[in-house]
């Protein structure tokens, strides 16, 4: 018997199988979607089954080395889906397999035995073993394993031995901080009408592929309505996925979720260790839970009789993976769900436009809910920040200043969102102009007061901040700009209030969100200001104030959806005001006081916007009436960077007649990391007319070293 075997060429990246003679001691653990290792020229490569042939093909085969895995990591679902995505984003496949698994599975060939799991001693080298001491020892030096900080890692066939020995044992215990918390009894809750609609009328499709948009003001009880139609998925004995945009940051979603379902759900996202995510994967793969709860990755979650996929703010660009392979959950979502026959409910108070285009075109069926539970939408109020900077107001306006002092008078909590992290973000010398950049990426780099450091938010390059000009010696230095560390000390400076801070600097270390959000919700702070984390997902009964500074600096990035996104954010945040029976304010601070995505944030108005959205766009030709694919050409010579860019571009316009090609042209950020980046941009309406010359690209240039050229269709980001 023989097997064909895709591998891992890191260098080469060959992207087809490779036949492989098994072993009659083998021929029983061979299968399908098993990983296995094997000879490649004078190493040993690990590798995925993809066929397994009764017959013998090639009598040169080399033989099977070991099977990795007891049982496939790879069903038949995930074995498409990997040629699905492979096909999707230009990767190869290897790398769309390779995503959909647990990265301690992947690193390490082996089982991460979580100590809460399972009862172990550790061993010291050069103690006195006895007994089953010393079989542990003996066993793990020769079947192998990696003792990490919170787990040992150890091989599958070691674990099988020492299981059976009975040295080691299962014990069935919680591995979360939230699971070992008792489980609070549930307040019952008695949908609305519109609720109980919307509920009745996903669940009637349950065993039927059906796509589904829910359009529902913020506070419109959107998180009830998901966790009622799951209650009759799991009535069914089906699963369920939740996908949420970064579950790291919203602690609250999770805590109801586990209120409501207890030890039926696995939670997968990115503050968890490599090896609390495979003992998660490991839960849903041994049906233990009928319910994962994640990020992004959690889409692969590798239940075989999903029921349902919830995709709650699926407007979100975390949704979209940044580098390869470079897929969208929501087309993983549809594709999953198109198997498994079940609906897929995506929700959002600011829905994309494309999904919003879709529900119109009757691809999704369009779900709404136009009113708050408990209280009317907040007032909002815009304020034009040239009057106020006339009147000595720089950074808060005096309307923002009367409105926190009255919240703080009523003890009422209030959240400003600047989306800016930092103390000041440009430093320059007052004499010679001097700007003091990343010598990696050649941008600004910006002041952290904490740690008096200069930083690039981009390539993580540090430096001491600048006292005197490297050009011409003055020490005549200047700050320009905002950051959220400098507005923390204002905010403490101008008023009595117990100030917290949350943005990626306060938030570097695991359950770091949870704790400032619970400190928050306990009311052991007056005023929470932060970035762009903080403006959705959280549920804060007591905020009756949001203030939102530079509330038009997404404006300014050079990106046709910058007005999209800026409506999102303000709608988004502003949603985090008068959530409870008290009334909520909300304050924008901006220049562009005209501008339609500030109005119409202001006025709560999707419909408005979507229709000045897509007047634009069509005018413009860009999604949804058309399609564009980026291409990212970079290396580290700027020459042949340069040279590639212009073939790519030339080859292009010969060959895509009814696309429209733009570029090359050097990227927004034209340096990261020491790397130049040049990209061409094509517009095009029919995937069969270009898709067969991207390939021709990412092929030519798949193997070449110097150079770097990713294709990506449909980017959220330029």
């Amino acid at each position: 018997m023989e097997a064909d075997v895709l591998v891992e060429l890191k260098a080469k990246q060959v992207d087809h199988t490779f036949t492989y003679h098994i072993p009659d001691s083998l021929i029983e653990s061979v299968q399908k979607g098993v990983r296995v290792m094997v000879p490649f020229s004078h190493q040993k490569l690990e590798g995925f089954v993809l066929e397994v042939h009764k017959d013998q093909l090639g009598s040169q085969a080399k033989d099977l080395i070991s099977v990795i895995d007891e049982q496939p990591v790879l069903n038949e679902e995930m074995l498409e889906l990997g040629k699905y995505i492979s096909k999707k984003t230009f990767s190869t496949l290897i790398s769309a397999y390779q995503t959909m698994l647990p990265k301690a599975l992947k690193a390490h060939h082996d089982v991460s035995v979580s100590k809460k799991y399972v009862s172990l001693i550790r061993i010291n080298k050069e103690a006195d073993l006895k007994g089953k001491q010393k079989e542990l020892y003996e066993v793990i030096q020769k079947k192998g394993s990696v003792f990490k900080k919170d787990a040992l890692m150890i091989s599958s066939y070691a674990l099988k031995v020492l299981l059976e020995k009975g040295i080691l044992k299962e014990e069935k215990q919680e591995v979360y901080r939230l699971q070992e918390e008792s489980v609070l009894e549930e307040k019952k809750v008695t949908l609305t009408s519109k609720q109980q609609e919307i509920v009745d009328t996903v669940c009637k499709r349950i065993h039927q592929f059906q796509p589904y948009l829910l359009h529902g003001v913020t506070g419109s009880g959107k998180t009830e309505v998901y966790m009622h139609i799951m209650e009759q998925i799991l009535k069914q004995g089906k699963e369920a996925i939740v996908l949420v945009p970064e579950i790291s940051l919203t602690p609250q979603m999770v805590r109801h979720f586990k209120q409501r379902f207890g030890t039926s759900v696995a939670i997968l996202h990115s503050r968890l260790s490599d090896g609390e995510k495979y003992d998660e994967w490991r839960k849903i793969e041994k049906k233990e839970v009928q319910i994962a709860i994640g990020a992004r990755s959690a889409i692969f979650a590798p239940f075989t009789n999903l029921g349902v996929i919830i995709i709650d703010e699926e407007h979100s660009s975390t949704y979209k993976q940044e580098n390869n392979p470079r897929y969208h959950a929501i087309d993983i979502a549809i594709k999953r769900v198109k198997t498994h026959k079940c609906p897929i409910l995506l929700g959002s108070a600011t829905p994309s436009i494309e999904s919003y285009t879709r529900a119109k075109s009757n691809i999704y069926t369009l779900l709404e809910l136009k009113e708050r539970i408990h209280q009317k939408m907040p007032s909002v109020k815009i304020v034009d920040m040239q009057k106020e900077m006339k009147q000595g107001n720089r950074i808060l306006s005096s309307t923002l200043k009367e409105k926190i002092e009255s919240c703080l008078e009523k003890k009422e909590q209030v959240i400003l969102l600047l989306n800016r992290r930092g103390y000041t973000t440009i430093v320059t010398c007052k004499s010679c102009g001097y700007v003091d950049k990343c010598p990696n990426c050649e941008i600004p780099l910006t002041y952290h007061k904490d740690s008096n450091t200069m930083r690039c938010h981009y390539c993580g390059y540090g430096s001491r901040k600048l006292t005197e000009c490297p050009s011409c010696h003055r020490k005549e230095i200047n700050e320009y700009g905002m950051g959220t560390q400098r507005l923390e000390e204002l905010i403490k400076n101008t008023f009595d209030a117990k100030v917290v801070r949350m943005d990626m600097d306060t938030t570097s270390k695991k359950g770091a969100h949870e704790k400032i959000t619970t400190a928050f919700e306990n009311g052991e702070y007056d005023i929470l200001l932060g970035t762009q984390m903080i403006a959705k997902g959280l549920d804060f009964p007591n905020v009756t104030l949001v203030g939102v500074l530079n509330a038009d600096a997404t404006l300014q990035i050079p990106d046709f959806r910058s007005s999209e996104r800026t409506f999102e954010l303000l709608n988004q945040v502003a949603g985090r005001a008068g959530r409870s029976e008290k009334e909520g304010e909300v304050i924008f601070q901006c220049f562009n006081v005209d501008h339609y995505s500030i109005l119409c944030a202001a006025n709560h108005d999707y419909k408005s916007f979507y229709e000045e959205e897509m007047r634009i766009r069509k005018k413009l030709q860009y999604p949804p009436f058309t399609n564009l694919a980026l291409i990212r050409i970079h290396g580290k010579n700027i020459e042949e960077i340069i040279e590639s860019s212009n073939k790519i571009a030339t080859y292009l316009k010969r060959n895509c007649k009814e696309a429209t090609i733009l570029g090359p042209s050097p990227s927004n950020l034209a340096k990261k990391n020491q790397h130049y980046y040049y990209q061409v941009i094509v517009k095009y309406k029919n995937t069969k007319d270009v898709y067969e010359h991207f390939w021709f690209i990412r092929n030519r240039y798949q193997k070449d070293s110097h150079i770097s050229v990713e294709i990506e269709c449909n980017p959220l980001k330029f």
